[in-house]
């Protein structure tokens, strides 16, 4: 079976590397001459922790990553360090920090040589399986049994189908750092809330720190200098923040605007073309699950197309039927998950002083174990078992 993966971010690769473990014949498509993944952390929690060992790379995994949030307190505070609610470690025990290039870097050494073509954007996708790959300054139309589309929130083969909702903007952004050397957090981590601010802290596995800032602001803000920008927003909250940002280059610090889908998909599938990860269920990073949605999408797909991965013809009626229960399956997990994820970041940046007081004020009357059972119902998921065909 012939599989073109569309877009080399996580959700691509994992995809390639179980559907290249499964015993299909993949080619991973990627628009930019070289990965350059971003400079910043991710978090993974025991959901895509089980996706990855689905896919086979969890222990590769684990060796490059932190488990120091288990050992921390987390939840949320005020700027001047006052708790105003924790997150019990149970619910952390499997929460994994990782950055961004070690992920990458794992997840392309698993792929088999030659399955990642750089320098090739794919221009267009025909639901009966058929892309036009721009290489060598020609465009070439090559024929797949399936394509899938992880090209992103911006997926050029999302944007081309009818029911594309377009992209929503959250009303605010966030910039991304990692210190230079390590930082002692004081036996804390989580997030930090203000009034239309955050700032969240995770430890790496060196000791060096990934942080975010968020900030409320308009979607086309141009701030000149963005460290002091940060600098000025939260140079006086409580410590350890200052010294993070001290620590931290200031020619590494970006900014992102953070958007979502405006709506969500009615389908992630058209034809022999789905949708995954962004591509089909963007959603703000509040829950912490964008990337192990992602990885979910990827193993879910694997096991479903695992049984005819090594058809050289595989039977259309079962692909169909494959890919069918994919759309249902994921849309059920991953569409609920991003509303959740988007009324977790209007509550976090509410505009009002009464807002923040009431908002604040909940949190603080909300019980520490009503906090760990929302956590653990986002990463309760089954992961599925890929059962190769036999060759």
């Amino acid at each position: 079976m012939r599989i073109a993966v569309v877009g080399a971010g996580i959700g691509g690769l994992c995809a390639a590397i179980g559907l290249e473990r499964a015993g299909a014949e993949v080619t991973v498509f990627e628009r930019a001459d070289e990965l350059r993944p971003s400079g910043s952390g991710l978090s993974v929690f025991a959901n895509g922790l089980a996706a990855l060992d689905t896919l086979g790379v969890g222990e590769q995994f684990r060796a490059i990553t932190s488990t120091e949030m288990s050992g921390l307190r987390g939840g949320q505070r005020t700027p001047d360090g006052r708790w105003l609610a924790t997150i019990p470690a149970a619910a952390l025990t499997e929460l994994r920090i990782v950055h961004r290039a070690d992920l990458h870097d794992l997840l392309v050494d698993a792929l088999r040589p030659g399955t990642l073509v750089l320098g090739a954007p794919v221009t267009t996708v025909d639901p009966a399986g058929v892309t036009s790959v721009y290489r060598d300054e020609v465009d070439r139309d090559e024929r797949f049994d399936l394509v899938v589309a992880a090209d992103g929130i911006g997926s050029a083969v999302r944007r081309s189908w009818p029911e594309d909702p377009g992209i929503r903007y959250s009303g605010y952004s966030a910039w991304r750092g990692v210190t230079e050397r390590p930082v002692d957090l004081r036996g804390a981590a989580g997030e930090t809330w203000g009034h239309g601010l955050r700032f969240g802290v995770a430890p790496l596995r060196d000791g060096r720190v990934y942080w975010f800032a968020v900030a409320t602001m308009d979607a086309g803000a141009e701030i000149p200098d963005e460290y002091a920008e940060v600098q000025r927003l939260f140079g006086g909250w409580h410590d350890p923040i200052p010294e993070l940002i001290a620590a931290t280059d200031p020619a590494a610090v970006f900014r992102l605007p953070i958007s979502d889908l405006a709506a969500p998909l009615p389908t992630f599938r058209r034809g022999a073309c789905v949708l995954l990860g962004d591509a089909a269920h963007a959603m703000t990073p509040d829950l912490g699950q964008g990337g192990g949605q992602a990885m979910e999408d990827a193993a879910t797909l694997a096991a479903l197309i695992a049984p005819i991965a090594r058809d050289a013809a595989p039977d259309p009626a079962r692909l169909d039927r494959a890919l069918a229960e994919y759309d249902r399956v994921r849309r059920a997990r991953t569409q609920p998950i991003a509303r959740r994820a988007r009324a977790l970041g209007a509550v976090a940046h509410t505009r009002s002083r009464f807002g923040v007081a009431l908002r604040n004020l909940v949190l603080r009357l909300t019980p520490s174990s009503v906090l760990g059972r929302q956590s653990a119902a986002v990463q309760a998921w089954t992961a599925p078992v890929i059962k190769k065909a036999v060759a």
